[in-house]
């Protein structure tokens, strides 16, 4: 079988995956993304794949077509950036300065402008590394979020923070500014915790002891919800392979039918 015929076979497989004739665990790919996709083009596809869940994901806000959030919805006041907060952007659960920190095309100024112009850091690693692009466009690891609170997260650790100071309005969701530190709601904390999982399974992402005890209590407390189940199935048919922390609880997981 040449290339051409398993890239089809793939595909195949994949849509079956998508609308239900074949149990997503039969074709689970956890060699980790492999559309090719550049950062912009993984974006435009979580469009459409959120299109019948526009839900933010640390706020439970409801959001149109274009992106602009209905505050009333949840109770969510901008705490600072009221411009941020009118829109949704797609939030790295696992931070982009996680897994592209430590390389070369991070750190040094390995990558030239067409005027010549040497430049180092995230766009470089995009434009260079194809394993750091690979991760920076994996739809598993992205959510739609209130621009500000994807601001003010940053590449905070997840964590838990003493005294819950609500800062924007009624939404579940803290910062810790002085040490870095962010408490997502109950809702989501399963999720991040199958989302870093995953990144260490697929990618090598070094998770350390404090927060891993952290995630296996999350994960716990908010199991794989039917949204997850949906969620991985889309995205599986569009990238190319599962996250197998929701995967292997699909046929345990009450769905509704939802259009494809």
């Amino acid at each position: 079988m040449n290339d051409r015929e398993v890239s089809l076979l793939h595909k195949a497989c994949m849509l079956l995956a998508m609308i239900g004739l074949m149990p997503i665990t039969a074709f689970a790919d956890t060699s980790g993304n492999v559309s090719g996709n550049s950062f912009r083009q993984a974006k435009k596809q979580l469009v459409h794949v959120y299109s019948d869940h526009r839900t933010s994901f640390y706020a439970g806000c409801a959001y149109g077509k274009k992106g602009h959030v209905k505050a009333n919805s949840c109770g969510y006041k901008a705490r600072k950036n009221k411009k941020r907060g009118k829109k949704i952007e797609w939030e790295h659960v696992v931070p982009a300065w996680a897994f592209g920190h430590a390389l070369q095309c991070w750190q040094k100024t390995v990558c030239t402008t067409s005027k010549g112009k040497s430049y180092k850091g995230r766009k470089c690693c995009g434009r260079s590394n194809d394993t750091f692009r690979a991760m920076e466009s994996d739809m598993h690891n992205l959510v739609p979020a209130i621009g500000e609170l994807n601001g003010d997260r940053s590449n905070y650790r997840y964590g838990m923070i003493s005294g819950e100071p609500r800062r924007y309005g009624d939404v579940d969701f803290e910062v810790d500014f002085k040490h870095r530190v962010a408490e997502p709601a109950m809702s989501v904390r399963g999720d991040i915790a199958r989302t870093y999982f995953y990144m260490e399974k697929v990618y090598g992402l070094n998770i350390s002891k404090k927060q891993r005890r952290l995630f296996d209590v999350w994960n716990r407390a908010d199991p794989v919800d039917a949204w997850e189940v949906w969620r991985n199935k889309r995205i599986m048919a569009l990238q190319g392979n599962s996250n197998p922390y929701v995967g292997r609880f699909a046929a345990s997981v009450k769905t509704v039918k939802r259009t494809e």
